[in-house]
């Protein structure tokens, strides 16, 4: 079984993938690292090199294609960026034989698991005052918001609200195995 897990930002794409692929046994692979590793270079510098993240997804898109290739024949789970149902991603992604799961939760449990790096894809400890934690709530909400028609492209739904990294892994499994979540026809 081939699975891409999507969801905005920091509602644990990679940290449940990591589980999720453990408890399958698959390879995983976190799409932005494939990125910087097919590149040489971070996500941001290399979005930096385009004007549009349009154009910044269609030449990022070619490391995708490049990981698919090199493991065609195999078994794995891959975590798309946010925008890994847009554009160029989608293009490649949909000409995939997999499962796509959107993973949901709420968005204060997002922020509670919001992560900062340096323009280097370095982790950065940043403590956030309330005014910063009530805008980065509504950037949250709005990214929530922005992506929801393509996320409806998934074929499973599953909200791991309240879940840690292996209980939230268990309960994809669960649903990819078992049919839990909401099931929507694939575009």
């Amino acid at each position: 079984m081939r699975v891409f897990l999507t969801g905005v930002a920091c509602v644990g794409k990679t940290t449940i993938g990591e589980e999720l692929a453990a408890l399958l046994g698959y390879p995983f692979f976190d799409l932005d690292a494939e990125i910087e590793g097919y590149f040489g270079t971070s996500i941001e510098r290399l979005q930096n090199r385009y004007l549009t993240m349009y154009s910044f997804r269609k030449e990022a898109s070619k490391a995708l294609q490049h990981l698919l290739a090199r493991e065609q024949s195999t078994d794995w789970v891959i975590a798309l960026p946010p925008s890994g149902l847009m554009d160029s991603y989608w293009r490649v992604v949909k000409r995939t034989t997999a499962v796509i799961v959107a993973l949901t939760d709420s968005p204060q449990n997002i922020l509670k698991r919001i992560t900062f790096y340096d323009i280097d894809s370095r982790p950065v400890a940043k403590n956030l005052p309330e005014k910063e934690r009530r805008l980065y709530l509504r950037e949250i909400k709005g990214d929530i918001s922005h992506f929801r028609r393509t996320y409806e492209r998934a074929a499973l739904t599953v909200d791991i609200a309240g879940l840690g990294p292996e209980d939230a892994a268990c309960r994809v499994r669960d649903a990819l195995l078992g049919g839990e979540g909401k099931r929507e026809e694939q575009e």
